[in-house]
């Protein structure tokens, strides 16, 4: 059942080391002194809270304090009191950041891919340490840093989901490389992946996945995919090197080799069937009608979302067969931060399959 602890305390315990003059016998002026010297540790762990003395009596800041304990802060103006709930359960996702956006005010928008596909804000609230203890800011989290993060508890209904970073591990930071499989092969270790002039060592820790966030199985790879490897960072001394492979991601679909170019007429007919489907978000679209990108794509490299029970047999029917998909694609004034709007249809039937994950 959910804690609540109702607090009263002074006000160098709300605001610091001195407080404002008010109504008389009410507020009080304290003066303290901030002791640098003195760590505050929560739970075995180093904290960054800094106590503030006065008269011979540590104080520290109330929502510093409780978010360090794991509560959240309402404070109750009319009856002056500051009530501390006990925090909700945080979701925890283990991975790698593939993508970074920083902000002007000094935060980032992470993409995390691993365990999960998300979507995470990290802030000056988001306690970010290293493995040494260290505390670091979002400005130190880039492309390839390996992380354990607890985030929530509330996550926005998107895809992938979005939520705020309340704390981050950071373990490693990988190398990245982007090339295509020269050849796949299973040894007594587990996996081995040869790039142009490197080879990967993959081990039962190694994900295969989609940039959706969908697994891959190792049978299912084959030279000419093209992939991006989060590896290392150390790297053996051999020609050609070899490291081992943290993180392996399929890149997006690419148009089908050997299939016939479409005509511009059923290019067309693709695009109006397409745009019954999006119609609704017609005010959020760029792109003009008949000017969506139509392409012919492998269905085992679509990352589609079917939503009925009928779409879900016909996503699967087309994949086993091996099938084609059309892809209608659109631009609209989301691609920022959930990139473009993808509707999907069968190649043979043109039934509508379904949407591409956004970004």
């Amino acid at each position: 059942m959910k804690k609540k602890l109702t607090v009263i305390l002074t006000l160098a315990g709300i605001l610091g080391t001195t407080a404002a003059v008010g109504a008389e016998g009410i507020v009080e002026k304290v003066t303290g002194y901030l002791q640098k010297d003195v760590k505050i540790v929560v739970n075995g762990q180093d904290s960054a809270l800094t106590p503030v003395y006065i008269d011979g009596k540590a104080y520290l800041p109330v929502r510093d304090a409780a978010t360090q304990l794991g509560y959240t802060v309402k404070y109750d103006e009319a009856n002056k009191e500051i009530e501390l709930d006990e925090a909700a359960d945080l979701m925890r996702a283990t991975g790698v950041v593939v993508s970074v956006q920083a902000k002007d005010d000094g935060s980032a928008r992470i993409e995390l891919l691993g365990s999960t596909w998300v979507i995470l804000n990290a802030d000056k609230s988001t306690v970010i340490k290293g493995l040494d203890g260290k505390t670091l800011t979002a400005a130190d989290l880039k492309v390839g840093t390996q992380i354990d993060a607890g985030f929530g508890p509330a996550m926005a209904m998107s895809y992938p989901g979005q939520a705020q970073a309340v704390n981050i591990n950071v373990y490693a930071d990988r190398l990245v490389k982007e090339d295509t499989i020269k050849e796949v092969k299973h040894t007594d270790d587990g996996w081995q992946v040869q790039l142009d002039g490197l080879v990967l060592n993959a081990g039962k820790e190694t994900r295969v996945m989609t940039s959706q966030g969908e697994s891959v199985n190792w049978e299912d790879l084959k030279a000419g995919t093209k992939v991006k490897a989060y590896y290392g960072p150390m790297e053996t001394k051999s020609l050609p090197p070899q490291s081992p492979v943290y993180l392996l991601v399929v890149q997006a679909q690419s148009p089908v080799t050997g299939t016939p170019k479409m005509s511009p007429e059923a290019a067309q007919e693709y695009r109006n069937l397409a745009w019954a489907q999006v119609k609704e978000q017609a005010s959020h679209i760029t792109t003009k009608q008949d000017e969506a990108a139509v392409q012919i794509v492998s269905s085992k490299e679509a990352g589609v979302l079917a939503s009925t029970d009928e779409q879900k047999k016909l996503l699967a029917d087309v994949q086993a067969d091996n099938g084609n998909f059309v892809t209608v694609t659109y631009n609209t004034d989301q691609d920022e931060l959930l990139g473009p709007l993808t509707a999907v249809f069968d190649f043979n039937t043109k039934a509508f399959v379904g949407f591409n994950a956004r970004r």
